[in-house]
């Protein structure tokens, strides 16, 4: 869904809008951002109804950011994480499977 240049600047929320509509429209799809920081793309994402866009460093923080949250769309920031790292932060954020239990309550009120 994303620019196919990569060399031409663009402007990142129009990309978080259209994976977040695509996301937000059906429970079981999950998403992965990237741009520079990884926080830009989660701020425009989780301005959407039933997105939970976590940004993401590290395979911990990946494999909780689902766990705990239920986050649905993944962030990550091209130039503060490295690519091997990031490849391995998507395959298990994609993996992982929500707990429920007690974090179920604690997602519905974000």
């Amino acid at each position: 869904m994303g620019t196919d240049d990569s060399k031409t600047s663009v402007n990142y929320p129009d990309y978080a809008h259209k994976l977040s509509k695509k996301v937000s429209n059906n429970s079981k799809n999950i998403g992965i951002l990237v741009c520079g920081s990884g926080m830009g793309m989660s701020m425009a994402a989780n301005k959407h109804k039933k997105i939970r866009a976590a940004v993401c460093y590290s395979v911990k923080n990946a494999k909780l950011s689902r766990l705990h949250n239920n986050a649905n769309i993944i962030t990550l920031g091209s130039r503060l994480t490295k690519k091997n790292i990031a490849f391995k932060c998507i395959e298990v954020f994609v993996s992982t499977k929500f707990e429920g239990g007690r974090h179920k309550k604690r997602v519905k009120k974000i």
